[in-house]
Order: C-alpha cells, then sequence, then structure tokens
C-alpha cells in the first residue's frame, strides 16, 4: 500500500514534466518566442524584381551558351569542311563589329575635339582609311542583296567570289596570303605601262638636266637596278608641271596609275583624277604620322601591312628588310613637304607620280 503511493506520488511529480499540459506548454512557447527567437519566418528567400530579371537574364545566357556549344560539335563533327566557313564567318562578323565601334569612337572624339583626319595619330589614322574600304565593300554587297530572295544569291556568290566581294576579315589564312598575291601581282602588270609612259614624256621635258636624269633612270629601271632615294629626289621638278604634273596627265596614264593603287580604273577622267589626288594626300598623311610615331613602335603585322600599302609585298619578305624598305620610303615622303606651308599643299597632290617609281623596288 504504502509503495503504491510512493509510485503515485513519483509519477504526478516527474510526469508534470515530460508530458506538460496544454496550457504549460503554451506558456513556454510563448515565453520563448517573445524573448529569445522572435517571430516564427518562412524558409524561402524572396527577390527583388531587379534580382529576379538578372538571374533570369543569368540563366537565358548559360542556356544559350550550353546549346551553343552542343551545335558546335555537332557541325564541328557531322560537317567540318561547313564548320570552318561558319567558323571564319562569325569572327569576321565580330571582328568587323569591333572595328565599327572604334571608327565610331574616333569620329565621335574627332567632332567633340575638332580634330581634322590629318591631326589623327598614326593607329588612328590607318583604322579609318582601311575601314572606309571595307565598308564600301560590305555596302555593295547589303545592295546587291535588296531584291527579294536575292540574299541566296549573294552567298553563293561570296562563296564562290570571296577574293572580290568579301574583306579580308571573312578570308582564311591561306587565302589572305593567295590573294594579296594575286593583288601584287594585279599591281605589277600596271608597272611596264607606267614606265613606258614616262618614256614617252621626256622630250616633252624643257629642262635638259631633268631630261638625262629621267632618261637615266628608266635604264636602270629596265636592267633591273633598284633606284637609290637621291635618283627619285633629283627628279621631283618633273612631276610638279607639264607634262608629268597630276591635273596634266592623260587617262591612259591615271588609269594605269589606278591599277598600280589598287584602285578602279573604270571611272570618268575627273573622277581618276580626284581618287588618285585623295589618295596621295591620305598616303603622305599617314607617313607623316608614319615617320612621327617611328617604324620602331610598330608590330610585325603593322609593318607588313605599311609595306604592302605602298607597293611591296611584303607576305615573302622578312620583318627586318621591311622595316629597311619602309624606312626609305618615309626618306623620300617626308623630303616632299617642302620648306614652306606654300610648298606642302602642290606636293601633296602632285608626289605620286615620283612616289610610284618606288614601286619598281618590290
Amino acid at each position: 500500500m504504502a509503495l503504491s503511493r510512493v509510485c503515485w506520488a513519483r509519477t504526478a511529480l516527474w510526469g508534470s514534466v515530460v508530458t506538460p499540459g496544454p496550457l504549460v506548454t503554451r506558456r513556454l512557447q510563448l515565453g520563448r518566442s517573445g524573448l529569445t527567437w522572435g517571430a516564427p519566418r518562412s524558409s524561402k528567400l524572396h527577390l527583388s524584381p531587379k534580382a529576379d530579371v538578372k538571374s533570369l537574364i543569368s540563366y537565358v545566357v548559360t542556356k544559350t551558351k550550353a546549346i551553343n556549344g552542343k551545335y558546335h560539335r555537332f557541325l564541328s563533327r557531322h560537317f567540318p569542311r561547313f564548320y570552318v566557313l561558319y567558323t571564319i564567318f562569325m569572327k569576321g562578323l565580330q571582328m568587323l563589329w569591333a572595328d565599327a565601334k572604334k571608327a565610331r569612337r574616333i569620329k565621335t572624339n574627332m567632332w567633340k575635339h575638332n580634330i581634322k583626319f590629318h591631326q589623327l595619330s598614326y593607329r588612328e589614322m590607318e583604322h579609318l582609311r582601311q575601314f572606309r574600304r571595307d565598308i564600301t565593300k560590305c555596302l555593295f554587297l547589303g545592295i546587291i542583296s535588296i531584291p527579294p530572295f536575292a540574299n541566296y544569291l549573294v552567298f553563293l556568290l561570296m562563296y564562290l567570289f570571296p577574293r572580290q566581294l568579301l574583306i579580308k576579315h571573312f578570308w582564311t589564312p591561306k587565302q589572305q596570303i593567295d590573294f594579296l598575291d594575286i593583288y601584287h601581282g594585279l599591281r605589277k602588270q600596271s608597272h611596264s605601262e607606267i614606265l613606258s609612259n614616262l618614256e614617252m614624256v621626256i622630250p616633252l621635258i624643257s629642262d635638259a638636266g631633268l631630261r638625262w636624269h629621267l632618261t637615266d633612270l628608266c635604264n636602270k629601271i629596265h636592267k633591273g637596278t633598284h633606284p637609290a632615294a637621291h635618283d627619285i629626289l633629283a627628279l621631283r621638278e618633273c612631276f610638279c608641271n607639264h607634262p608629268l604634273g597630276m591635273n596634266h596627265l592623260q587617262t591612259l596614264q591615271m588609269k594605269a596609275l589606278s591599277r598600280a593603287m589598287l584602285l578602279t580604273p573604270h571611272l570618268p577622267p575627273p573622277f581618276l583624277r580626284h581618287r588618285l589626288k585623295t589618295h596621295t594626300t591620305v598616303i603622305h598623311q599617314l607617313d607623316r604620322a608614319l615617320a612621327k610615331l617611328g617604324i620602331g613602335q610598330l608590330t610585325a603585322q603593322e609593318v607588313k601591312s605599311a609595306c604592302y600599302l605602298r607597293g611591296l609585298n611584303s607576305t615573302h619578305i622578312a620583318e627586318d628588310r621591311c622595316r629597311t624598305w619602309l624606312g626609305e620610303w618615309l626618306q623620300i615622303s617626308c623630303s616632299l613637304k617642302g620648306k614652306t606651308a606654300s610648298m606642302v599643299i602642290p606636293l601633296k597632290s602632285k608626289s605620286f607620280l615620283y612616289l610610284i617609281l618606288r614601286k619598281f623596288w618590290s
């Protein structure tokens, strides 16, 4: 009897602690929530609308990259030749877009600070010059693709005639070398015609000393001897007046010079003359900017591009020889500016004829 009472008392004493009643439980919960943990929170995080948009964009970009990677692997595995063309085309678009942004940045800076073209640095001037030629070629493709369904024909023409219709961004490395060789071959075809035109006008030169110098120079070129810089500079007066001044050239002479500079000869004579003057002025301005910068500051690719623009086929020539040739070219070009400002303008527009003699060094 006594044992049962002890068990009952122990149960009553400890049972209330182990299994408290509903009132005690509620008080404990209220006390804990009010003093320590605070109000209960949801386990889910609610992001702001801006964060939701960023996470969505990041997800779309990640998925797009994954799909694009699978597509590239599929093309490279099943259509390897097409994949090469596709890769070159996409990289060409990226490079053309980068060139456009850089050209726009240069033009904006020129407009804001009232800077003229000849006041730019050498690299900026060269970038604008090359971009203008590239965008002219691209505009031609855009025009012929305007008619309905003509874009399919344009893609076929680009595949069949990449040299004539595409810019260098869309050429393969082998095509770049082959096409530059072809262009230089076309350029060299006009050299003999230019030399013949020079020999034809020798009797029309009034100064006997200049006649002798020009005859001697033509004979050296026929024998394969490269003329020195002083041989060319001695003839500068020949190309400032009749019959070799730019304003006195015949149509056939201007067409030959246009082919030598990779300019189209299929234009009326006034346009040919204007284009030769403009092109000569741009090259002269580039030469002055390059002399100010220094040939040593150019990379190997920039040196080869500069030499090719001025008539030397630099694709198969060592870099050191290209730098030497370019230095000699600048020696001649920078000597044309004269001693006074009044002499600079006419020499810019008439200097091309005796600069073209330098092309026989190539």
